[in-house]
């Protein structure tokens, strides 16, 4: 049973780390400048899963998150010309975010922790329910 929990638990880890990836893409929307302080906007992030099969019995596996990626596309420029960091033409780079694309990974790593989360309770409601067969 311990196996189970361990592969819902690697699961909410997952969407956790998602998470906090959409959260930095959101609040990073209107950046300008990167974490070093550079004229570069915020380059957005993206979760890269993957399966792993040491966690779960009999061909059941678990996921882990392979790598936090940064999404390379050019920038969105936007006319600006009274922000501080327009160029000579009054232009500003924006991060390549979309907005929608960004609420509905919110969404759906939220509903994917919910159902691990309701795994969990499941796998422990059966665990239980087989300790009072026992006993």
């Amino acid at each position: 049973m311990l196996k189970l929990m361990d592969i819902s638990a690697s699961g909410l880890v997952a969407q956790r780390i998602r998470m906090t990836a959409v959260a930095s893409n959101l609040a990073n929307i209107t950046s300008t400048r990167n974490e070093d302080g550079e004229l570069k906007p915020y380059a957005p992030r993206f979760v890269r899963f993957q399966e792993d099969n040491t966690i779960g019995p009999n061909g059941s596996a678990g996921v882990f998150v392979r790598e936090i990626a940064r999404d390379e596309l050019p920038p969105i420029r936007r006319y600006s010309p009274h922000h501080p960091d327009a160029d000579e033409q009054g232009f500003i780079n924006l991060p390549h975010i979309n907005l929608i694309t960004e609420f509905t990974d919110a969404i759906e790593a939220g509903r994917s922790y919910e159902a691990n989360l309701g795994a969990m309770d499941i796998t422990k409601s059966m665990a239980n329910q087989s300790l009072r067969i026992i006993t």
